[in-house]
């Protein structure tokens, strides 16, 4: 047999029997096992120990959430217009408190479907949603959270974002801390009115509005699962940002109410089916933010930072509608001026590229930078020539403009213009739809220009309208309130009120005639005023002078009044005296005023000879409603008599006589009604252009000009600027307004078809300045001089 034959084959080889359980092997192996169970035993109990310490130790160290059992939520302060529209909203939240049971269940129960179904079931902490959490990140390979709301409010409360592990040990620590110092309804209703929600929103109640533009109590099933998608990622299920997205959760929402039993299977059906409208994105502010912004500054002078916080509701004394007339009106008065100036050029240029697919994209970007002006649209040229012009929009529409529509901008169409002037393709110009029949597209640019229009009501001082510039977000200068400028001719109706208390009446023969003031007198250059006209029609009656706004004849007045006298006259009607020197060219309106001092001042002539502060915050109350604060009514008695009834009479006689046949007759022509009274006033070189009028109901002044003082142009006038501004806004505010002339007082009386104080109407008020046509040089004081020079520096 060979040696390879006497080896046996494992088949051949029989089995090892098992060791016997005394056999030593088995024994040691036994001891092995005990010894690491024990080991296991212990580290357990020691890890369980250790933890158990750190979390007693973490728990002493969790914040103290006492704070939460009295939440003082930061709630912006809102400013609303007394039709209760929303004007402005300052602080860093929009956000509406609301108690649990003002918040609807249907809210309420999509919350909870989504974000915590077993809210009411669980202690703070859900084990049962940690576990299937757990399960569904391992199998599905994807985070899947399982924090309660109760876990979200204090992380939202106390904890920072960051996802580690500490801090969800601090958040289930705090959550069932939270539960034993909090009832479930009121950690849900804080839950609901604290968490963002994207768009500035805060909490489910200011999310509606934002959203849907309704207040919650109205809300349906699907819109509330709507809003309750949003805590989990507010920007994308954002349905203004993301409407596809937003919508397949909403869907998916609606489902698990279904699912959880808070909808009926008809409520079910009903709500997929809606179709949801959504709000477009709202600005930060309406057309009423300079006035908004002057009521934010009163309230935070009273109350600090606390003014954005609070939850204010600041509640103003105009109509949001008759605001927004306002603000077209002045934005109307502004644009046509700027239709008359010369082309300034193209606000940009950008290189196009000849691909197709890549121009959208560059016209795009590059009207970002360029974005709309209200009305007035950026938009980029792709072709120009003098008799047609292509823009492309920011929407992607392509317009083709021609004709009147190229008007404005004719010089930059111009091959022998200025080339950096010139319309080109790649010109970023601004464009407006014409308020014609058919709606055609007219090139226009962005004004320089500035305005103010504000009015008042005379009888109480409630301001009912206030624009304090062309663009607020352009120029935040309130215009209304902060510029002082020369009010010009404007000014004269209060020299004229001053000298009806120096024996002056209506009929009083002043003479047109030129005035001069020689080197010799003045220091300097020789000075002759001028009428606008630049012609002088000899002795003519204070009426006729006030109406033709003679300039001759206010000087003449004021130098019968006398200046200084002059001075103390004009500060009855809230002007500043050290504003207005006592100097001739003072009844020229050389002095510096306010639009909102000139709308002051026009009131006491509207109400009778009271000067009635301002008003413009009516009420303030909390954010729960309570009232804070409420303006008391005014009673004219009450108010300072700063001039008797007959003088104001008889100014409004006169002013009436402006709008009648004098330089505002454009006025009662266009409104076909006899109750308007006001005064037109342009200034040196036509630099200021005002208009302040008013109807027994309604005082309202409207100035253009440059901020940098400029010339406006030879031919701008008040009459021809600001007037048509003024009537658009009052031809409104009058639109259902009864014609109401002023009645007369006592101690005046009428003599063929004129008015006079009752102690001049025996002469019948006719007294003459002795002044001939001649040129006669005037012997003037040093202050004069000084006034006439500062005259010249203008």
């Amino acid at each position: 047999m060979s040696p390879s034959s006497k080896k046996s084959s494992p088949r051949a080889q029989a089995p090892e029997s098992p060791a016997p359980a005394d056999h030593p092997m088995s024994r040691a192996a036994m001891r092995v096992l005990a010894w690491l169970l024990g080991l296991v035993a212990a580290g357990t109990l020691a890890l369980a120990l250790v933890v158990g310490m750190a979390l007693v130790v973490a728990y002493r160290n969790v914040p103290d959430v006492g704070g939460l059992t009295d939440y003082q939520p930061k709630l912006p302060m809102r400013v609303l217009s007394s039709d209760n529209v929303l004007l402005g909203e300052y602080g860093e939240e929009r956000r509406s408190y609301l108690p649990i049971q003002q918040i609807p269940k249907v809210m309420q129960d999509a919350v909870l479907a989504i974000e915590d179904a077993r809210f009411y079931q669980h202690s703070g902490v859900d084990y049962l949603g940690v576990i299937r959490a757990g399960l569904a990140n391992v199998s599905e390979s994807r985070s899947q959270g399982a924090s309660t709301i109760t876990m979200q409010v204090a992380r939202n409360f106390y904890l920072s974002t960051e996802k580690t592990f500490t801090r969800k040990i601090y958040e289930i620590l705090l959550a069932l801390k939270i539960e034993t110092a909090l009832s479930k309804e009121k950690i849900l209703e804080i839950y609901m009115n604290q968490i963002f929600l994207g768009h500035r929103a805060y909490g489910f109640a200011a999310a509606c509005e934002v959203y849907f533009g309704k207040p919650l109590k109205d809300i349906t099933i699907a819109e509330a699962a709507m809003l309750a998608g949003l805590p989990k990622a507010p920007s994308a299920y954002n349905p203004i940002n993301n409407p596809r997205r937003a919508t397949v959760r909403q869907q998916y929402i609606v489902d698990r109410m279904l699912e959880m039993g808070f909808i009926t299977p008809e409520q079910h059906v009903e709500a997929k089916a809606q179709k949801l409208r959504i709000r477009p994105a709202q600005p930060t502010a309406s057309h009423a933010e300079f006035v908004a912004e002057t009521a934010r500054q009163l309230i935070y002078t009273q109350y600090g930072d606390e003014a954005y916080t609070r939850g204010l509701n600041v509640y103003l004394s105009l109509d949001s509608q008759e605001q927004e007339r306002a603000y077209r009106a002045l934005r109307r008065g502004i644009l046509d001026y700027e239709r008359r100036q010369v082309y300034r050029g193209p606000e940009a240029f950008v290189d196009l590229p000849a691909d197709p697919k890549d121009l959208d994209v560059r016209i795009a970007e590059a009207l970002a930078d360029h974005p709309a002006n209200d009305e007035l649209l950026a938009a980029v040229v792709l072709e120009a020539d003098p008799k047609k012009v292509v823009v492309a929009l920011q929407t992607g529409e392509n317009l083709s403009i021609t004709g009147e529509g190229l008007k404005p901008v004719t010089s930059g169409l111009s091959d022998k213009g200025n080339p950096k002037t010139r319309i080109r393709r790649g010109s970023v110009v601004r464009v407006v739809k014409t308020s014609g029949p058919k709606g055609d597209w007219s090139i226009t640019q962005l004004p320089e220009v500035e305005g103010a229009l504000v009015s008042l009501d005379p009888r109480d001082g409630r301001i009912r309208a206030l624009v304090g510039g062309f663009d607020y977000a352009k120029n935040k200068f309130n215009h209304v309130t902060q510029a002082w400028r020369q009010p010009g001719s404007a000014f004269k109706p209060f020299i004229y009120s001053a000298a009806l208390e120096k024996g002056f009446t209506p009929s009083t023969v002043v003479n047109d005639g030129p005035l001069f003031f020689d080197a010799g007198t003045t220091g300097s250059q020789p000075w002759e005023p001028k009428n606008y006209d630049g012609t002088f029609e000899g002795p003519m009656p204070l009426r006729r002078a006030l109406a033709r706004s003679k300039n001759m004849v206010s000087i003449r007045v004021l130098q019968a009044v006398g200046a200084k006298e002059g001075q103390q006259w004009i500060a009855r009607f809230g002007f500043e005296a050290e504003k207005h020197p006592p100097y001739l060219t003072m009844a020229l309106g050389a002095g510096s005023v306010t639009p909102m001092q000139m709308a002051q001042a026009y009131g006491v002539f509207a109400n009778g000879g009271h000067l009635v502060p301002s008003q413009l915050v009516m009420r303030l109350t909390d954010h729960q409603g309570r009232l804070l604060y409420e303006a008391k009514p005014v009673n004219l008695a009450g108010t300072p008599q700063v001039i008797e009834p007959r003088n104001a009479y008889l100014m409004s006689s006169l002013l009436q006589e402006v709008t009648r046949s004098g330089t505002a007759a454009r006025a009662q022509g266009t409104l076909k009604r006899p109750d308007l009274y006001g005064k037109t006033g342009t200034t040196n070189d036509s630099m200021d252009a005002w208009f302040a009028g008013y109807q027994p109901e309604a005082v309202a002044v409207v100035w253009i000009g440059y901020d940098q003082p400029r010339k406006l142009g030879s031919r701008e006038t008040g009459g021809g600027l600001a007037l048509p501004v003024w009537i658009e806004y009052m031809g409104y505010v009058l639109r259902n307004v009864q014609v109401a002339e002023i009645q007369p007082p006592e101690g005046v009386v009428q003599i063929n078809g004129e008015w006079y104080y009752d102690e001049y109407s025996g002469s019948q008020g006719v007294r003459e300045l002795s002044n001939d046509d001649q040129r006669v040089p005037h012997k003037v004081t040093d202050d004069e001089r000084k006034s006439i020079l500062d005259l010249f520096k203008r």
